[in-house]
Parts: C-alpha cells; structure tokens; sequence
C-alpha cells in the first residue's frame, strides 16, 4: 500500500476504466490519495449503561433489523442500464432552457445527463464518507450509552452507503467528480469542530436532512432501476439518521443558555447557506466549459431548480423548529432565503415509527 498525503482534495473529473493500468495492479502497488484533517475531538465514556431513552433504543433496534448489504441484496448481475439512454427524466435537467445547453445535440444531452448525475452520485459519496467520519467521532463522544450504540452503527450505515454509491459509479458510469468546495468546508467545520453537539446539528440535522429530501426527489427521477433500489435502501437508513438527530438534541439544546442557542442557531443557518448549492453542478458546468456565472443562474432560476433547492429543506425547518433553533434573529434569514414557509411541516416533524419498521421492499432484490 502507497500513501499520498495531499494538502487539499484533488480536482478534476477521474475515469475508472476495466482496461486501466490500475485495475490490473495488486492491492500493495495501488496509491491510496490522503488529506489529513486535525480535531481536538474529546471522548468520553459512560459508565452507566442504563437505556433510559426508548426512542433511542428503538432507532438501533431497527438499525439491526433492517441491515442490508450492498453486493448481495442488490441484483449487479442485470445488464448495466444504457449510457445512450437518458440518466434521468428529461423534463427535469440541470441546464433545461440554457442556451449552450440547448444548442447540443440529442445525444449530447443525454450524455450531459450522466455527467450531471455523475457529478451528483459523486459528492454524495463524498459526502457519505463525511457522515461515516462523524459519525465514528459520535460514537466517541457522544455522552449516553444509546447515543453512542446508534452511532456506532450508523457508522456501519454510512460505510456500506459510500460502497454502494461509489460501486454504481465506478461500474456503471466510469467515472466521478471531486467534492464540491461548500461541502468540503462544511464537512472540515463539522469534523475539526470539538463540540459534539455541533457535529449532531451539522450532520444529523442538516447534511442527513438535505440527503433525505434529495434522494427521495432523485429516486422519482432517475431512470435505472437498481439506482432507485440504491436510493430506496439508503432513504431508509437516512430517516433513521435523522429521527436519531433530533430526538436526541430536543431535550439537549432545551438545557443550553440563550447564547449558546443563538450560537448553534447561527450555526445552522450557515450550514443551510452552504448546503444550498451542495447538490450543484458546478463540475459539469467546469468540464463543458461554459460561463460559471450564466449556467448556475440558469440551473438555479429555472422552474425545477427553484423547486429542488426549496424541497431540499423540506426536512430540515422543522427539525430546526422542534429542536429550538428557530430564533428570530435566523428566521428574518431563512424567510429571505424563502424557505421559513417549511418550518410548520406536520409530517417532517412526527416519526412514523410504523413507515421506519415496514420490512425493506425493493424492485430487484435477489435470491
């Protein structure tokens, strides 16, 4: 095994091909890429082991029951979906209605659909990998017993969702993008960060929240089916990761100071600013070459770009609401940002413990 230890993560798109070089070398001969991040993270342990919080309990109860596994529970054997197909619902590309965009070929556009969603499969393993990181230091320093059992198997969760996504995208796509910029500083702040309440809010509220919304709006889009099995598996797992998240700061946060509230609540706000463009396609606009500034405002301004990017926080304003980090000075924020409207969401706020305990049901599952 060779280490490479790099200052910051690597840019540009990388293609992964069967007759490649590195496929064929053996595990000691490939170079692993390393950044290496510090934190003043401290632990703690417990001593009590009492299983005081049932909700909790319940959550990794479920964790165990509903395990999956990415190579076996999913049929890889089926023909790969065609690239000469459209990745997903054409009515509802990135760049629909840009000028440059239109001016492409058919077939142009339907490969500008891989890409797009290439660029996206790709910051969400990038983004996996984050949570499984978090996730690990929460099983560190999370305080309570049940606490730290959830996050350690969360920890396994987020480990099989980085397999599964960087599996589709290696053997069924043939390459991936580098992590968008927002996101990158987003996961340093939360994993650097020693507060550990700090890393439930980044993660479990915010990043995991924006996933669930996502991915169920990508499962509706996308066109190959083992995907939409792909995406259905980790949803359930992530509604898990977020019912963890705030039944276990709702009553945290109800004990902090006013000025620890409004730090944390400043602190989400920054968070959804960032996030609001983890989900763009910056790459793609990089690797066509168009004008940076003309295509986002495009993406951004279109009818189904507007509606993604709002649905996106769906799940989060209520969250934020019932755990306390609503105060006024963030709302006049998020009202600008026009996403207040969410926080009275009756179904983002109430776990459907029946939905989260129905037994995994998915197109392709084999034998």
């Amino acid at each position: 095994m060779k280490l490479k230890y790099l200052d910051e993560c690597p840019k540009g798109l990388r293609y992964f091909d069967d007759d490649d070089l590195e496929s064929k070398l053996k595990p000691k001969d490939i170079e692993d890429i390393v950044e290496i991040f510090k934190t003043p993270l401290t632990g703690s342990y417990n001593w009590d082991y009492t299983e005081a919080d049932n909700r909790l309990k319940k959550l990794y109860a479920l964790g165990k029951k509903l395990n999956w596994n990415a190579t076996l529970d999913l049929d890889w054997t089926r023909d790969p979906y065609p690239l000469t197909e459209w990745a997903s619902d054409p009515e509802f590309q990135a760049f629909r209605g840009f000028e440059p965009y239109e001016k492409l070929s058919e077939e142009e556009k339907i490969e500008c659909s891989w890409h797009v969603l290439a660029s996206g499969l790709s910051n969400i393993v990038h983004g996996e990998q984050g949570a499984l990181l978090v996730a690990s230091q929460l099983a560190t320093c999370a305080p309570t017993y049940n606490a730290k059992l959830y996050a350690a198997s969360q920890t396994f969760d987020e480990a099989r969702h980085v397999e599964v996504y960087n599996k589709y995208l290696q053997e069924r796509i043939g390459w991936n993008y580098p992590i968008m910029p927002g996101l990158k500083l987003l996961l340093d702040k939360i994993l650097t960060d020693q507060r550990w309440d700090l890393k439930f809010i980044g993660m479990q509220i915010i990043i995991e929240g924006l996933a669930l919304a996502a991915f169920e709006r990508q499962r509706a889009t996308v066109m190959d089916p083992l995907l939409k099995d792909i995406f259905y598996l980790v949803i359930r797992d992530e509604a898990r990761h977020v019912t963890f998240g705030v039944n276990y700061l709702e009553e945290f946060v109800s004990t902090l100071s006013e000025e620890e509230k409004n730090d944390r609540a400043e602190f989400a706000y920054e968070a959804c600013v960032v996030m609001r463009n983890r989900f763009g396609s910056t790459n793609v606009i990089n690797h066509y070459g168009w004008d940076a500034e003309a295509a986002a405002q495009a993406q951004i301004g279109s009818e189904a770009g507007r509606l993604f990017n709002n649905l996106l926080f769906s799940k989060i304003m209520p969250n934020l609401k019932k755990i306390g980090l609503l105060n006024d000075e963030v709302s006049e924020k998020y009202e600008e940002m026009g996403i207040l409207e969410f926080k009275d969401l009756d179904d983002a706020t109430v776990t459907d413990w029946d939905e989260m305990s129905k037994p995994l049901e998915y197109a392709y599952k084999t034998a």
